[in-house]
């Protein structure tokens, strides 16, 4: 059955080109994901706050392989892109990236984790500036969303100051392993101008579990 609207973006509109490195600032990075980075990758799921909110945990190198090798399926599938944060020694200290992507809608929902060595320092925002900006201006997409527990009050904190307005609260509509969560909505338009760094100061990320 035919479409009454012209897709937002073309099939073929990510897949056709490499996954890019996108420079943050002076040392730091999002880049693809590698294999040897497997250890990073399971040290930072052996993480309590990042099993807490991302509901998964890798028990062996073998899992976190895995896990590093899906992203280029995922990017050539058009569905999902995730990038290692890293700084100027090239070892992942965080993930950001994009799931759900819908290039019909030009839709997306916004991930990111960090390390627990790499919070308190302002990197989070920093990262998901860069990962607006890039969604914006090289692939084209009109919305992103981000959503998060709303007892996660230091992600909250991050996509306040990366520009993302609150939206709304969708009730008992994720699933942790403590029970049901409400989930706080957070969204970013292409529309709503330039992404500006938003000062984000150091401690807020500190207090609290970025994950």
């Amino acid at each position: 059955m035919p479409l009454l609207v012209t897709p937002a973006l073309p099939p073929g509109s990510l897949a056709a080109q490499e996954q890019p490195r996108l420079e943050v600032r002076p040392g730091m990075a999002l880049r693809p994901w590698r294999d040897d980075d497997a250890p990073a990758v399971r040290a930072a799921f052996g993480c309590p706050s990042i099993q807490r909110w991302h509901v998964l945990r890798l028990d062996d190198d073998a899992e976190a392989r895995a896990w590093t090798a899906q992203w280029a399926r995922r990017w050539r599938a058009e569905t999902a892109v995730s990038w290692a944060i890293v700084e100027a020694d090239d070892r992942p200290v965080g993930q950001t990236g994009l799931r759900e992507m819908l290039l019909t809608e030009g839709s997306a929902q916004v991930s990111y984790w960090l390390l627990p060595d790499a919070r308190g320092r302002g990197i989070a925002t920093e990262a998901l500036e860069a990962l607006t900006r890039w969604s914006f201006t090289r692939a084209g997409l009109h919305r992103l969303e981000l959503n998060h527990s709303t007892a996660n009050a230091a992600s909250c904190r991050v996509a306040t100051r990366g520009g993302f307005a609150v939206e709304g609260v969708a009730r008992q509509s994720m699933r942790h392993a403590d029970g049901w969560h409400d989930m706080h909505q957070h969204a970013r338009l292409r529309t709503d101008g330039p992404v500006r760094s938003a000062g984000l100061r150091p401690a807020d990320e500190a207090r609290g579990q970025v994950g």
